[in-house]
């Protein structure tokens, strides 16, 4: 994938990395800072709030270099309407995961690629439904002392511990686990034509 190019992670995600290394790419990390937006609109569902996200974030790394192709990416967790970003503690964590237990949720997962050598960016995202058994109040705070939900969209990872919360899938695993390769793989191709 893109051809010997120098690739740019705008992210500090150790999960995203261990993706791009396990499709063989190596990329250079440059986490980013941003003012993340998620509120929903009429006019601004799921997927415009994890691609215009995921374009912040490739935007704020890009201006650092002049050819390489650096990506963005954001992961937003959704039931209802209501969209659940990274926990700010323990208890939001626990409310999180009370709210999620029993029920089908989604999980986007918005991608920006950014060429900075032809100024050509694309972008979009990806959607997966995930549902959880209802989880037991014991099965809830043992995965909160494990300390894995903190960082994490929807307070739980499901390539560790929270795989234990996870009943199904319908859809990308990458896009759980925060990048999706089927995504990044057609925008590599539209970003290769434009």
């Amino acid at each position: 994938m893109f051809a010997d190019r120098h690739i740019v992670l705008a992210s500090a995600s150790p999960r995203r990395l261990e993706i791009l290394r396990q499709i063989g790419i190596e990329p250079e990390l440059h986490p980013v800072e941003v003012e993340e937006d998620n509120t929903l609109t009429t006019q601004r569902d799921e997927e415009a709030v994890v691609s215009a996200n995921a374009a912040l974030k490739a935007q704020a790394a890009a201006a650092a270099y002049d050819d390489a192709i650096v990506i963005g990416a954001d992961t937003i967790v959704s039931l209802d309407g209501v969209i659940f970003g990274k926990p700010v503690d323990r208890a939001d964590a626990k409310r999180m995961l009370e709210t999620l237990s029993g029920n089908t949720h989604k999980v986007y997962t918005g991608i920006c690629l950014i060429d900075t050598k032809t100024h050509k960016t694309v972008g979009g995202a990806s959607v997966c439904e995930v549902t959880f058994p209802k989880l037991k109040e014991r099965e809830i705070e043992e995965y909160l002392d494990s300390g894995e939900p903190f960082d994490k969209a929807g307070a739980y990872g499901i390539q560790g511990r929270g795989a234990l919360l996870v009943d199904r899938i319908e859809g990308d695993y990458y896009t759980v686990v925060g990048l999706s390769v089927p995504l990044l793989r057609r925008l590599e191709i539209i970003l290769a034509m434009v």
